[in-house]
């Protein structure tokens, strides 16, 4: 047997013990393909390979998600007549929220966390493992409650499934932290790039959203999956649903001054969006409600929102264009105004309502039972914005006014505050436009708007109680490594005791017969009641008053510690005191052990070369 037949035999040899090794049971025959790839390939070869395969299969999620929202509406929108509209508008976004509520109870036992906070939180505090079940909970709570006039978006829960397809993909071929999180964004990058077929906007996505902190050098699975998401979105649907704009004027820089007010109007806008946002969180928080109850009482308010203005119904996409196709007309002969005469103060009017009211049908969609994102919301709101600023403009008789322009803008202007997103926003509305000479109002726009956002709240109010607790990273790379570590991993929980009414001769017996130098004095319920070093004990060590008692030894510690304090804290503690043990204690002031700096520290090197290697 010549040295090529027998490469070609171990080869095989290797590959049946592989088959062996994973078996059926555990693996599929695909998966052990992969497994064996996994090893004939190169580090970036394999990657690059699962940025494709997790690329279509997060785009695939987003491509069905989007085609049965999309189905649904056109049906109500299009197929009906209005006077049965209202039917609908009463009925099925009442049922959505309570069925996604009822769905979440009985399927997934109360677990319904959601949202970009919760994918930002594993991977900050659980190394980027996502459960499973967010590879199909999202889709079935998103369809379920934007599907029936929901007004959310549903590229927030594509992007938490896309994730969680890149996630659970890496668990199953065992790859380390740094690559499970860049699959884990590929994931998420494919299917906002899927959903908007925008895949520039799904890969700044993931760079200024998922992976703030993040240290990164390898991003092109980010772009491979951002592709393989845009191209399915861009086959499988059909034209009339995809996030396109086709109709615009070109950039006039005379133009700018109106840009420069929209972004004005836009940032204070986000700001109005977001206020009432926590608002109605907050109230619905406070209700003394079962879960299934303020549901129903979500439903029933959006259900009245959407009966008043049909716009509030669902993403909302299919207004915008009209507003972008001059259709004004359509759009509010398709509401109870239509009873009334429309002359331009109608219209201002009903456009300001629907500002203002859709941050109220938003909010209760979410955080009364619903699932769904602020993407759709706040494009659609912006656009809303936008078109309303040119129709005053031109009321006022303004001639050429940019009306599709500032639409457009509009919707990246919103985005941009309500997201803290403005790369995202920008390059959305570009591409989703063909508007690349845009790009200078997309700008001015995007950035003013996020400039009074971050000028309100230096972090985005969504995300905010997390950065507060350590709990997602930030821009601050020193605290996003420390949050990664856990308190209670450097805590010595066999730290030596004594009782405050001991003797100097139950000390010494301590001291020779441990390996401590520092020691707790307790009281009988073991509560502590102050510290002792050797350096405090060295001067009574040969002391021949041997009745001394420990309590007129003991001596209040620089600081204490509580088991829940972050390391961010425990760390400017151990600065603030100049030591380096400090004890522990709980709630009712017992001692749990003492902490160490020096331990810290180390474990800090040493995951900052992880970091960098």
């Amino acid at each position: 047997m010549n040295f090529h037949n027998k490469k070609k035999f171990v080869s095989f040899l290797k590959f049946r013990r592989d088959f062996q090794q994973y078996g059926l049971k555990k693996a599929r025959s695909y998966e052990i393909i992969l497994h064996w790839l996994k090893k004939h390939l190169s580090r970036n070869q394999f990657l690059i390979l699962s940025g494709i395969l997790v690329g279509c299969t997060a785009g695939l999620a987003g491509v069905i998600l989007k085609t049965f929202v999309h189905n649904i509406h056109h049906f109500i929108t299009h197929e009906v007549h209005f006077e049965y509209q209202i039917i609908f508008y009463i009925v099925f976004p009442f049922l959505g929220i309570v069925l996604t509520a009822a769905i979440v109870i009985a399927l997934f036992k109360g677990q319904d966390r959601k949202g970009i906070g919760a994918i930002l939180y594993e991977i900050a505090q659980n190394s980027s493992i996502v459960s499973n079940v967010k590879m199909y909970s999202q889709v079935i709570q998103s369809a379920v409650t934007v599907g029936l006039g929901g007004s959310a978006g549903i590229e927030s829960p594509i992007a938490v499934t896309g994730a969680a397809i890149g996630s659970n993909y890496a668990r199953t071929y065992r790859l380390s932290y740094k690559e499970r999180t860049l699959l884990l964004a590929a994931g998420a990058t494919a299917g906002i790039a899927s959903a908007f077929n925008a895949p520039i906007a799904g890969i700044m996505f993931a760079f200024e959203i998922l992976l703030t902190g993040v240290v990164f050098t390898d991003f092109i699975p980010l772009v491979v999956a951002a592709v393989c998401g845009s191209l399915l979105s861009r086959i499988l649907l059909q034209e009339d649903v995809l996030f396109r704009f086709y109709t615009r004027e070109p950039f006039d820089y005379y133009n700018v001054p109106y840009y420069l007010i929209l972004g004005l109007l836009t940032g204070f806008y986000a700001r109005y969006f977001v206020v009432v946002s926590q608002k109605v969180e907050h109230f619905i928080n406070g209700l003394q409600l079962s879960r299934l109850k303020k549901a129903m009482f979500g439903g029933a308010v959006l259900s009245l929102l959407c009966v008043l203005f049909p716009p509030l119904f669902g993403e909302g996409y299919d207004t915008v264009k009209d507003f972008t196709n001059g259709n004004i007309d359509s759009v509010i002969n398709n509401s109870l105004f239509r009873y009334f005469e429309i002359k331009e103060w109608t219209v201002i009017l009903f456009l300001v309502l629907v500002c203002l009211l859709k941050a109220f049908a938003t909010s209760f969609t979410i955080f009364s039972g619903g699932n769904g994102g602020n993407f759709a919301p706040s494009l659609f709101a912006g656009g809303s914005v936008g078109f309303l600023f040119a129709f005053i403009c031109q009321t006022l008789g303004f001639t050429d006014v940019p009306v599709t322009n500032l639409i457009l803008v509009g919707m990246a202007g919103a985005m941009s505050g309500v997201l803290y997103a403005p790369l995202t926003a920008i390059f959305l509305i570009a591409e989703s436009s063909f508007g690349y000479d845009l790009f200078i109002p997309l700008m001015i726009v995007a950035v003013m708007s996020y400039l009074i956002a971050k000028w309100f709240a230096p972090i985005s109010p969504e995300l905010k109680n997390l950065a507060d607790q350590g709990k997602i990273f930030t821009h601050k790379h020193d605290n996003n490594l420390l949050s990664s570590l856990q308190t209670k991993d450097f805590i010595d929980f066999n730290s030596q005791i004594i009782k405050e009414n001991s003797s100097l001769q139950e000390l010494y017996n301590l001291i020779s017969n441990g390996k401590k130098n520092n020691f707790a004095v307790v009281d009988d319920g073991n509560k502590l009641k102050g510290i002792l070093t050797l350096d405090d004990i060295r001067p009574y060590l040969f002391n021949e008053n041997q009745e001394l008692n420990i309590s007129k030894l003991v001596k209040v510690p620089e600081a204490l510690v509580h088991l829940n304090d972050q390391l961010v804290n425990i760390i400017q503690m151990f600065d603030d005191t100049d030591t380096w043990h400090l004890p522990v204690i709980d709630d009712e002031n017992k001692f749990i052990g003492f902490i160490s700096k020096s331990a810290i520290l180390t474990s800090y090197r040493q995951l900052l070369k992880d970091y960098s290697s």
